[in-house]
């Protein structure tokens, strides 16, 4: 690798969707002006390659702060507003690409493949005055008087301004390994605490029944309780039954909330419905008039058989068993089983398999007008790095694109 010593404008450290959106706005803002973009990976992109399974789920067709966590939901719908949907999607638009909606609200580009969008990304910063140069590591950044002096083992480069778009520590391997915010904190600033994976699949112990259901997916309603009982949030989406535990939509929205919950509160537990089509009282009155019907049989016909079956074995109620052979303690287990069965959740698949993480700068630390530090001007923070995290569904990409376009325009004007 051959050693750099220069000074530029601006150094963008991160190449990621937030990087990037960063360094297109960066450069189309202020054509003058010398902008590097620096990143560790040898590979550029990779983890918007791997989003939405290969397809990239650019947006969603209706983003509020109602989906996200973390920061104040003012604080984040102050930087959305920056640069919302409409925006987004007439600005990949012009890039070439064309979104469409899903009956989920997803948008997704037409070709369904996420090389789509890395390319255009990519094809758009090669059009302005931004050089992007990789695999170049940022060691360290230090505050000069005139600036920031940033290090790597390639060389070191003073620049007047500096952002910050390293993403947090899902998926390391694509180069998001936390040390983001070490360079964060070596400038002055704090983490919100405490950092962990969100929308990450859970864990269940080794001999739950769970696991041996693997491959079965259905809707169903996941609750986050607290110990006293009380019912902190709700999500119902599709769930995914593994051979180690849950995935799925649903499961990688709640689990966010339950990791969260189990850090304040030892006691919180997670319960699943199976069958949110039918209220408790409705399933029970359900299973009464059943007669002579096999409750097994009645099971199927709302439920994946193997399903069926674990929950009656669960129940202590025999598979042919029917409907008036129910004893009401029975009938109660069975619907227990059902429609508030219990999580043992033993732990979840870490950051490896995290699709964005919790916790990271505060956004109080920045001014949410520019994305200018608060505490050491000159310097930006966009994506991941923040204290913001979305739920499943494109909100995690509209943040990036808000908020890297809103460091990228601001980053040339002089500090205040």
């Amino acid at each position: 690798m051959q050693k750099v010593d220069t000074a530029v404008d601006v150094v963008i450290v991160g190449a990621g969707a937030a990087g990037l959106m960063a360094g297109v706005w960066a450069g189309r803002t202020y054509p003058q002006q010398q902008i590097l973009l620096l990143d560790g990976a040898r590979k550029l992109g990779a983890k918007i390659l791997v989003s939405g399974g290969g397809r990239c789920n650019v947006t969603h067709d209706q983003v509020d702060a109602a989906a996200y966590a973390g920061a104040s939901r003012n604080a984040i719908k102050k930087v959305l507003k920056r640069f919302d949907v409409p925006q987004t999607t007439e600005f990949f638009r012009d890039l070439g690409v064309t979104l469409k909606r899903e009956d989920t609200g997803k948008l997704f580009p037409t070709t369904d493949s996420s090389q789509t969008i890395l390319q255009a990304l990519l094809t758009a910063v090669s059009r302005t005055n931004v050089t992007i140069q990789h695999p170049y590591r940022v060691e360290t950044i230090h505050k000069t008087a005139t600036g920031f002096q940033v290090r790597g083992a390639w060389g070191s480069i003073a620049a007047k301004r500096v952002i910050l778009a390293t993403g947090g520590r899902s998926l390391p391997k694509s180069g998001s390994d936390g040390h983001g915010y070490q360079l964060a904190q070596a400038l002055g600033h704090t983490l919100r605490e405490p950092i962990f994976p969100a929308l990450v699949p859970l864990t269940l112990p080794n001999g739950h029944f769970v696991r041996t259901l693997s491959g079965i997916t259905l809707p169903a309603t996941l609750t986050v309780s607290a110990s006293n009982g009380k019912k902190l949030v709700e999500f119902t989406d599709s769930t995914l039954c593994t051979h180690f535990g849950l995935s799925g939509p649903g499961v990688l929205d709640i689990s966010r909330h339950f990791i969260a919950a189990q850090q304040d509160d030892p006691g919180s537990s997670l319960s699943i419905n199976w069958l949110p089509s039918l209220s408790a009282t409705e399933l029970d009155t359900a299973l009464q008039a059943l007669a002579r019907k096999s409750v097994l049989n009645y099971l199927r016909l709302h439920l994946p058989e193997r399903l069926a079956t674990a929950l009656c074995h669960e129940a202590g109620v025999p598979l042919e068993m029917e409907g008036s052979q129910l004893t009401r303690s029975a009938r109660r287990a069975l619907v227990q089983q059902i429609s508030q069965c219990p999580l043992p959740i033993s732990g979840n698949r870490g950051y490896n398999y995290a699709e964005v993480t919790a916790g990271g700068v505060p956004l109080h630390e920045l001014d949410l007008k520019t994305m200018q530090s608060r505490i050491c001007p000159g310097l930006f923070c966009c994506g991941e790095i923040c204290d913001v995290d979305g739920r499943i569904g494109g909100y995690n990409f509209q943040w990036a694109w808000a908020s890297g376009y809103t460091a990228g325009v601001s980053v040339g004007q002089p500090n205040t």
